[in-house]
């Protein structure tokens, strides 16, 4: 599967973030500062790795700026995006169970490497429910 990666700021959390995804055997497409060429501007990438993951070319995104409010904020301008700011695992599980968040945000100033990998376990080892009760409320927001 295709991850995208987009971040305002390459940071020592963005550098772990890409390699454990590599290391868990996911294509990593990189957006923003961690691609050079691309706008390294909040919107632009919470944008940029929204379009990449509502059109199909990646299966779910990870994005990053210093809150994460921002680059989940601009995500979820794009139909089909469903960012979910997280930071802690529970959280990240809980959005993927009750939300079907397929873009992972988070903070670049107070997530700890630890916890993002706690965060990728979560995220990648938890699906949408199908619980009819859920189910509704999810497509109200599709």
């Amino acid at each position: 599967m295709k991850v995208a990666l987009g971040s305002d700021e390459a940071t020592e959390l963005t550098a772990a973030l890409e390699r454990e995804l590599r290391g868990r055997g996911y294509d990593v497409v990189r957006f923003g500062a961690l691609e050079p060429a691309q706008s390294d501007a909040w919107p632009s990438v919470g944008r940029s790795v929204a379009e990449a993951v509502a059109s199909g070319a990646c299966g779910t995104g990870v994005v990053c700026c210093w809150s994460g409010t921002g680059v989940s904020i601009a995500a979820n301008k794009v139909r089909g995006a469903r960012a979910a700011l997280c930071n802690d695992a529970e959280t990240a599980a809980a959005a993927r169970t009750w939300n079907d968040a397929n873009v992972l945000a988070l903070s670049l100033r107070s997530t700890a490497i630890p916890v993002a990998k706690a965060m990728l376990d979560a995220w990648f080892s938890t699906g949408p429910t199908e619980d009819p009760v859920y189910r509704p409320m999810i497509a109200q927001i599709e």
